[in-house]
């Protein structure tokens, strides 16, 4: 804990040195957090140097109520949830109740998959993600937004938040399914 005060201090004095071993110390983690709201990974990494120049000029107010670590995340999230209201070109809304019922997935059933999956894959899985379903979905899943914050944040419904959020998990579930039978047909090729 002293070290990551000496840099905490070092970085609110401005010296390059602890603000170099304060990124060297989470931006991996928090490049994991941008990928997640990001397209691809060039997308993700300018979003976590936009958000660790946020963090640097922000530094004096951190108030050592919760950890750094998550401080950090939080500018993250906040910074990738902003470029993406700053770049979204239509408002997106959809009322759940006019989804046809027989559309609906049951969030509760567990999916038809059960080999473990390499996180790269899941997480290009998510990236692949409309921009709406991807942000709801990260904020939902990850982040523990309920549907009425998730709403507000992006100035959005609470059903829009939800239908988001379905489509999200279905999409995903067919984007497994179809890995799952890709991977059975390379097998049974002899490919594997």
């Amino acid at each position: 804990m002293f070290i990551e005060e000496t840099i905490l201090q070092g970085c609110i004095e401005g010296k390059r040195n602890a603000q170099y071993q304060l990124y060297r110390k989470f931006s991996s983690i928090m490049l994991g957090v941008c990928l997640r709201y990001s397209q691809s990974r060039e997308e993700a990494e300018d979003i976590l140097q936009e958000g660790f120049l946020k963090v640097f000029q922000n530094i004096a107010s951190f108030r050592k109520e919760g950890s750094l670590e998550g401080w950090i995340k939080r500018i993250m999230i906040n910074h990738a949830l902003n470029r993406f209201r700053k770049n979204r070109k239509l408002p997106f809304y959809e009322n759940i109740e006019e989804i046809n019922e027989t559309e609906i997935i049951d969030t509760n059933e567990e999916p038809a998959i059960n080999e473990p999956f390499l996180a790269e894959i899941l997480l290009s899985m998510i990236q692949s993600l409309p921009q709406g379903y991807r942000v709801v979905f990260n904020m939902y899943v990850f982040e523990d937004f309920s549907h009425k914050e998730i709403g507000e944040t992006l100035n959005i419904s609470d059903n829009t938040s939800k239908t988001q959020l379905m489509k999200a998990r279905r999409l995903l579930r067919k984007k497994l399914e179809e890995f799952k039978q890709k991977q059975h047909l390379a097998f049974a090729n002899g490919k594997q």
